[in-house]
């Protein structure tokens, strides 16, 4: 397999704090990969250097052999990766279909005075977009709530909706940051059945940021950690369980003496 996402000697300063300092990782094409570590590690940063939120101060990220770094992230979204956010940021006074035909937008075509003069093509692609979104409705399991306002959607199913409206721009690689947070341990195994689903139906490669051990360990193929902005392990989830490393950045030097980190305790990341 061949690295879709490759990041080399990425740093990301703010003033004297190094948020992300020389971090590398290669993200196996439809994988599905985690980045772990304590809170403050540098784990989002990360992710709003690769969706151009960020210009990092040295290193460089390539998605499918093509430098990003540094560029706007509707270009970025244009290569094809999109993103979720840790705290939900839907458009809470839309419809569930309206925030998804957002998503679309990307990927529309016709000009402003094709919509001014609805022509043709513009009612033709307008029809197909919403089609489109209520296709993605039913992908995630909200057939039936395109009407709903997004602010009144259960949690779990506000989720879900964030991420058909990254879905909507049709990436190749998709960004989660902390799917699960908030979420019970039955809403939980569902979002991590929901996301092996967009692995393999869809063909997505999947990196995700995520605080829940039993889902980064039951989920990931390859789970990189950071501490400090660095990178200070990568591995399979058996490797990572009891690296000494990622134990003392988990728990500290002393309480970590002697212990593994166990997957079925959930660790803030």
């Amino acid at each position: 397999m061949s690295a879709i996402l490759s990041a080399r000697k990425v740093t990301k300063r703010f003033g004297g704090l190094v948020a992300v300092d020389k971090f590398d990782v290669d993200i196996e094409e439809h994988s599905i990969s985690s980045i772990i570590g304590p809170n403050g590690a540098g784990k989002t940063t990360f992710f709003n250097c690769i969706t151009g939120f960020y210009k990092p101060d040295e290193g460089e990220i390539r998605f499918n052999g093509h430098l990003i770094q540094g560029l706007s992230p509707d270009r970025i979204t244009h290569f094809g990766i999109a993103r979720t956010y840790q705290n939900i940021r839907l458009f809470a006074n839309m419809t569930a279909i309206e925030n998804i035909l957002v998503g679309e937008h990307p990927r529309l075509k016709t000009l402003w005075i094709e919509a001014l003069f609805r022509t043709r093509r513009f009612v033709r692609e307008e029809e197909e977009a919403l089609e489109e979104a209520r296709r993605l409705l039913r992908f995630v399991g909200l057939a039936g709530l395109g009407d709903q306002i997004a602010h009144n959607l259960p949690y779990g199913a506000q989720r879900r909706l964030e991420i058909a409206r990254a879905l909507a721009s049709k990436p190749k690689l998709l960004l989660l940051d902390e799917p699960t947070a908030g979420m019970n341990p039955q809403e939980s195994a569902e979002m991590m059945d929901f996301i092996r689903r967009l692995r393999d139906e869809l063909g997505i490669t999947i990196l995700l940021i995520e605080h829940d051990m039993k889902v980064v360990m039951g989920i990931s193929e390859q789970i990189s950690v950071m501490d400090f902005g660095q990178k200070i392990a990568e591995g399979t989830p058996k490797e990572i369980q009891t690296n000494p490393r990622v134990i003392e950045a988990y728990l500290g030097r002393g309480a970590a003496a002697g212990l593994e980190l166990k997957a079925a305790e959930p660790a803030e990341v």
